[in-house]
């Protein structure tokens, strides 16, 4: 820590003081009682050394106190002096207003600590935001969105396209049934559709439609038949499903009929705004070299995540430009909240139980136009997460044909997305009789089991766990600044976090990729 120079124009008897964290970190933080532990000062990382954060702040004469905010963790530096008080260890600096004195850091301080200020100030770090929350003003908050929509502006969909990679394309006169099958073998949630008779993409199948087809399976008044859904193409269900669209949407929102695309030199702007307005999740990148659209090229699939990207990458290192970053998402009108006691319930925030039928849980993605439901548990901890792509495991070998969707529980699809993954990983034998019997125990049935499945199920449970907690269920909480909200939410598969509390994982809300875009852009 050091003087950086007097504090000109400032407060009479300030000095700018350099403070230093040296044990890296994501996102760094500094308060202590110089601010009174009234905000949260962000540190910046110095160029050229990656573990190191500085920040320049104004003191006054007297002894000071202070701590670093360290990816959500309060922390202090080893290496400066400490004090220990009733609220941990703190660090402490000395500054003294006579001729020629340096800031000397003094431990022990004497200093009497702010503690309504302290408190105030570790309530919002963990999560519970009582007391005092941190803002900033409009004129920064629109400065902050103004700098995102230049960049916007300024850089194309082309800058989206990875260095290599595939997309998977589905031919209109493709069986559904089939065509389901392939999304859940490739492991993706939604492909673009090409029409050959008329040589041009014409839209997407997803997940969603999926979704739809097996309602209409189960209504006793459906025109459509598990045995004609063999032979049933992807343009024959999508010309039926209008008329099912019109059948959902109670406030008749205009649902696209035609397909959304951009173009690889369309502004980074002008996809998001695509994919928000049209409440779609991905936008294919078409090319074509020639002026009437022919021999179109499919380049891509952009995303609010590929996007988001960008914006992480580009402002990374200047992340203090934009001020609005440093917020706890807790302290802006982002995401979808469980209403606190006395509160007026805004959007309500769709949950589930594990024991909760498919069926619900289906209808529920349909009315509450919503990609995700967290699945908790009798204290609203959060167990799991269903989205509406965990639902093309029914696909394989026709499951769908064998169940009932108001007797299977979210938890026994969840099995099934197991199996997949236990396959995937060389841990069960991907066959028709394996399959057939990890089906048998899903729903019940007496069958006899190999031991080495039996075994591989046992083994996978653990991993299976793990895996939920590490890459389904992926959490946040309302003390986490945007900057790390969005910095997670820009990593491949994510598509939004789940906010709970600290300790209890108990849900709060979520926040995903739309409503962060819907925020930055105002």
């Amino acid at each position: 820590m050091e003087t950086v120079r007097e504090a000109g124009g400032g407060i009479a008897g300030t000095v700018l003081m350099r403070f230093v964290w040296t044990h890296g970190g994501r996102s760094v933080f500094l308060s202590g009682s110089f601010n009174r532990w009234g905000e949260l000062i962000p540190m910046s990382p110095v160029e050229g050394c990656p573990n190191v954060f500085q920040a320049i702040y104004g003191i006054t004469h007297g002894n000071h106190q202070y701590k670093f905010l360290v990816d959500g963790e309060w922390r202090h530096d080893e290496l400066q002096p400490y004090t220990t008080t009733e609220y941990g260890i703190l660090n402490t600096v000395h500054f003294n207003m006579e001729a020629n004195f340096n800031p000397e850091m003094i431990p022990g301080s004497s200093m009497e600590l702010d503690n309504e200020a302290f408190t105030r100030l570790v309530s919002v770090s963990d999560g519970t935001l009582t007391g005092a929350v941190l803002s900033i003003s409009e004129a920064d908050l629109q400065v902050s969105r103004h700098r995102i929509s230049v960049f916007l502006t300024a850089h194309t969909a082309y800058e989206l396209l990875p260095k290599s990679g595939k997309v998977v394309a589905l031919d209109v006169d493709l069986p559904v049934k089939q065509a389901f099958h392939i999304l859940f073998e490739q492991g993706i949630p939604i492909a673009p559709l090409w029409d050959f008779s008329r040589g041009q993409f014409v839209g997407v199948l997803s997940a969603l439609d999926f979704i739809l087809i097996l309602r209409e399976l189960g209504n006793n008044g459906s025109n459509l038949t598990e045995e004609e859904l063999d032979t049933h193409t992807i343009s024959a269900w999508k010309e039926g499903k209008s008329y099912l669209n019109r059948q959902i949407d109670e406030h008749d929102l205009a649902l696209p009929r035609h397909l959304i695309h951009a173009g690889p030199h369309d502004n980074l702007k002008e996809v998001a705004l695509r994919i928000l307005q049209n409440e779609v999740a991905t936008v294919p990148i078409i090319h074509s070299s020639s002026e009437d659209g022919s021999f179109p090229q499919l380049l891509h699939l952009a995303s609010l995540s590929g996007i988001l990207k960008c914006i992480c990458r580009y402002f990374r290192h200047c992340a203090g430009t934009l001020p609005m970053l440093q917020l706890p998402i807790g302290a802006i009108p982002v995401g979808s909240w469980v209403p606190s006691i006395g509160e007026p319930s805004g959007r309500p925030l769709a949950m589930l139980r594990p024991s909760a039928s498919l069926g619900s849980a289906l209808n529920l993605l349909l009315q509450a136009r919503v990609s995700s439901i967290p699945i908790v548990d009798e204290n609203d901890s959060l167990v799991d997460i269903y989205c509406r792509s965990d639902i093309t495991a029914l696909a394989k070998d026709k499951i769908y044909t064998r169940i009932n969707l108001n007797e299977m529980t979210i938890n026994q699809n969840a099995f099934l997305l197991r199996f997949k993954r236990l396959a995937e990983n060389g841990c069960i034998d991907d066959s028709i009789n394996s399959y057939i019997i990890f089906i048998g125990n899903v729903l019940g049935v007496e069958v006899t089991c190999d031991v080495m499945v039996l075994k591989a199920l046992q083994l996978g449970q653990d991993a299976y766990s793990y895996e939920l907690r590490s890459q389904r269920c992926q959490m946040c909480l309302r003390s986490d600044t945007l900057h790390k909200v969005m910095e997670r939410l820009a990593n491949p598969g994510v598509r939004r976090l789940v906010i709970v509390e600290a300790g209890s994982k108990r849900v709060e809300g979520i926040v995903t990729l739309s409503d962060i875009f819907r925020f930055l852009l105002g």
